[in-house]
């Protein structure tokens, strides 16, 4: 056991590795290449009896687990979503494992409270949301969404479903391109996932909202309960973005909780070029992004907001003796605000990124990812053989190679093949999506660090690779 005493001289070979890894990480393939069970066999099958010295626990990790990584701060990562850090970040990191606080209630740790809940603030104001908004954060938009729709349940049925269990018919919709957490919060939630209506979308895959409403007074009509509509800024597929402001008004007259997932996308509610997309958040209930996929925040931090605070604490709280204190109701308990009772300092990482970039520092930088994806895309319409499936959007473009003499009915396991192949090769990580039929590679511009030659290495490998497939 290292005493505290000897941090400080211990501690320089683990900031060594840090930093090499750091400034050397586009040296390691971006998608880990190990075989299943290669990591795993070469770990001891029992505890060491005795301490080892960090030495070998440093080699170890380099030969044992970094080999299986795949390495998300890699600038030629494009695949899924990101989950961006940044040094900003990381030395947030360092303070929040540092301090070890475990931050539940205000009295467990004054300043973790009221710093998420001045970070909150901060980023209302910053992204012009309205100001009825109040904001906890949450270590996912999974967890967020969970908690929305319990709300929604509690508020549908008197708050009586935590108490007498819940009653069968509570019908929530979502657009058929939604995350999948929506259908397993229903689950989690005990609404049922057959409960969970997906509502049709149009070509750019958004909610149709003329086919929203149908179906709710459809499902009236049987007997049924509405109680909730998740709409989307940005969903998983392709980045679409549902029409918050025809979907809200039928929320409203229907009487229903409006929930938001904006998990990627809303970081870009920080550019005033596109406030579009919170037209009609005046009248939604709930709404989650996640700083830790596109703000340079490292994973887990998820800001979730909601209109009606007192709604969201009345469904999650139970004060236990030991839970007691003088100061309750006069400042905020978080464990209140969602499922986990434990809670980490998150806070303190978000304070760091938004300080140390300044507001206008991350602008530039969400600017800067969007026009790399410009440039991609230009350079992708070039390549023989390649076409885009849709427009690009923000930092986020779809394609795949299409032959002119392969048949269209062919044109999928053809993709297929130079996914695997592309990812095969180790420069550049992408994963893909099925669009009207069609398998398409997607990718996004998204990494904290990216800059234009990054982008041309990974064009290099799909020019290279696709002109075998040709």
């Amino acid at each position: 056991m290292i005493p505290p005493s000897d941090f400080a001289a211990r501690a320089g070979a683990v900031f060594e590795w840090i930093d090499r890894y750091l400034n050397h990480v586009r040296e390691y393939p971006v998608k880990s290449q190990v075989q299943p069970g290669e990591v795993y066999g070469n770990i001891p099958a029992e505890a060491p009896r005795t301490a080892e010295p960090l030495e070998r626990i440093l080699a170890d990790l380099d030969n044992i687990i970094l080999p299986g990584i795949t390495h998300w701060q890699h600038p030629n990562f494009h695949a899924y979503f990101p989950a961006n850090g940044s040094v900003e970040s990381l030395f947030g990191e360092f303070v929040t494992a540092t301090l070890g606080a475990q931050c539940m209630i205000w009295e467990t740790s004054p300043a973790a409270a009221e710093l998420e809940q001045r970070m909150m603030e901060w980023l209302r104001q910053a992204m012009g949301l309205p100001e009825s908004l109040e904001g906890v954060i949450q270590d996912s938009a999974s967890s967020a969404t969970l908690a929305a729709l319990l709300t929604a349940r509690e508020v549908a049925t008197g708050f009586r479903s935590n108490e007498d269990g819940v009653p069968s018919g509570l019908r929530v919709y979502a657009s058929a391109e939604a995350h999948s957490s929506i259908e397993k919060g229903m689950g989690v939630a005990g609404l049922g996932r057959k409960n969970l209506v997906k509502i049709p979308v149009d070509a750019r895959g958004a909610m149709i909202p003329e086919a929203l409403k149908e179906q709710i007074e459809a499902d009236r009509a049987k007997g049924l309960t509405p109680i909730a509509v998740v709409a989307c800024l940005g969903t998983t597929g392709t980045v679409a973005v549902d029409p918050l402001k025809d979907i809200a008004p039928i929320a409203k007259a229907q009487g229903l909780w409006l929930h938001v997932d904006a998990a990627f996308a809303g970081s870009a509610l920080l550019l005033p070029e596109y406030a579009w997309m919170k037209e009609g958040m005046e009248d939604v209930d709930s709404f989650v992004f996640n700083p830790h996929k596109w703000l340079f925040t490292h994973f887990d931090c998820s800001v979730f907001f909601v209109k009606r605070a007192d709604l969201l604490i009345r469904t999650f709280e139970i004060l236990p003796e030991y839970l007691k204190t003088k100061t309750r109701g006069q400042v905020n308990d978080y464990r209140d605000w969602g499922v986990p009772l434990g809670r980490r300092f998150r806070a303190l990482k978000l304070w760091f990124v938004i300080r140390g970039f300044g507001l206008e520092g991350l602008q530039n930088q969400l600017r800067k990812h969007i026009e790399l994806n410009q440039y991609f895309t230009q350079q992708i319409e070039a390549m023989p053989g390649m076409e885009l499936m849709q427009e690009p959007f923000l930092n986020f473009s779809c394609f795949r190679l299409s032959p002119p003499n392969l048949p269209p009915e062919d044109r999928n396991a053809l993709n297929k093949e130079l996914l695997e192949r592309v990812n095969r090769d180790g420069s550049l990580f992408l994963t893909h999506t099925v669009l009207h039929g069609a398998y398409v590679l997607r990718a996004l511009m998204a990494q904290t660090y990216l800059e234009k030659d990054d982008v041309d290495r990974s064009l290099a490998v799909l020019r290279r690779i696709s002109a075998e497939f040709l």
